[in-house]
């Protein structure tokens, strides 16, 4: 049974959508840099990224903590938008391992690995 309403900020919403576009675009950053054969920057890329998508997740978190506790929210379209953008980076972040692992072995295949 839900008990009580939560209201969600305006500044929660837009930090989650800034802090995924963020993340991701330091994943695309990194795949970037794999292509060019700078793999420890690319690492380095996907570290910022981590660190960054862990503050967006946090956001999260604590949304669907409150409501774990019986709490809920009303749902606008700015709340699914920024999901949206959270869920799309989790996803890039989940392919991008794939994809710098097969840069990689193409990398060395061209003589280009570090």
């Amino acid at each position: 049974m839900v008990s009580e309403t939560i209201d969600i900020s305006p500044e929660d919403i837009f930090g989650l959508i800034a802090l995924s576009g963020d993340a991701k675009a330091s994943y695309h950053q990194a795949m970037l840099l794999m292509q060019e054969g700078k793999k420890e920057e690319a690492e380095a890329a996907v570290v910022a990224g981590d660190a960054t998508l862990k503050e967006a997740h946090a956001i999260q978190t604590k949304f669907v903590t409150l409501e774990a506790q019986g709490k809920s929210a009303s749902v606008g379209v700015l709340m699914v938008h920024a999901q949206d953008h959270l869920m799309n980076t989790i996803l890039v972040k989940e392919m991008l391992g794939y994809m710098m692992n097969m840069q990689n072995e193409i990398n060395e295949m061209k003589g280009m690995d570090q």
